[in-house]
């Protein structure tokens, strides 16, 4: 079976200076890995990936806010809030012609079982 995937080209030149921002930092590129196939909290990723929890909560926020990663919540029994961040992106492509920057965006669409 094969599978198409919509690339979203970004057109906003704000949106393509975080995006640039965001991938040519690694704790951005780490977190982006390692939520693709799974929702991860702050917390899994801090330890698998040896970031500093201040530093996650920040690049979480920050990914968030440019539609890379999405947040999925829940209420444990004893009232505390628990979050998961899942990386929106499965390839960010980008590229320079006579001054242009393009960037193309493949969703990821991959469906957890």
């Amino acid at each position: 079976m094969q599978t198409l995937f919509e690339v979203r080209k970004i057109e906003e030149d704000d949106r393509k200076e975080a995006i640039l921002g965001m991938i040519s930092d690694k704790y951005c590129r780490e977190i982006l890995e390692v939520t693709m196939d799974k929702p991860k909290s702050a917390m899994e990723i801090s330890s698998e990936r040896k970031i500093p929890i201040s530093t996650v909560y920040r690049r979480l926020q920050s990914l968030h806010d440019n539609k890379l990663l999405g947040i999925s919540g829940t209420i444990s029994a004893d009232g505390k809030k628990y979050f998961l961040y899942k990386s929106k992106a499965k390839a960010i492509s980008t590229s320079f012609n006579s001054g242009t920057i393009e960037i193309q965006i493949t969703p990821n669409t991959l469906v957890e079982s």
